[in-house]
C-alpha cells in the first residue's frame, strides 16, 4: 500500500523543505501557498510541486510570474493547474 502525502508527516515536512529557495521571491510565494493549502493538497499537487522544485530559481520565477509557460517534462496538466493556484497565492 502506498502512503499518500497527507498521511505521512515526513513527506509533508520534506515538501516544505524543498520549497525553501535561493530567491526570496520564490521562497515567499511557495511558503505562502503551503501555509494556506498544505492540508488540502493532493498527491497530484505534490507531484507537480516536486517537478517545479527541480527547476532553477530563475526558471521557477519565470513560471510563477507568468513570463513563461511549462515546457518539456513539466508541461503537464497537473503542473499547469498548480501554477494557476500558485500565481494567485
Amino acid at each position: 500500500m502506498t502512503i499518500t502525502h497527507q498521511a505521512d508527516p515526513a513527506k509533508r515536512a520534506r515538501l516544505r523543505w524543498r520549497a525553501r529557495r535561493g530567491l526570496l521571491e520564490n521562497d515567499l510565494i511557495l511558503t505562502r501557498f503551503l501555509d494556506a493549502n498544505e492540508s488540502t493538497i493532493t498527491d497530484d499537487d505534490v507531484d507537480a510541486f516536486t517537478r517545479l522544485m527541480e527547476l532553477t530559481d530563475i526558471e521557477l520565477m519565470n513560471l510563477l510570474m507568468g513570463r513563461n509557460e511549462p515546457e518539456g517534462e513539466v508541461d503537464l496538466p497537473q503542473v499547469h493547474a498548480l501554477l494557476a493556484r500558485l500565481r494567485v497565492a
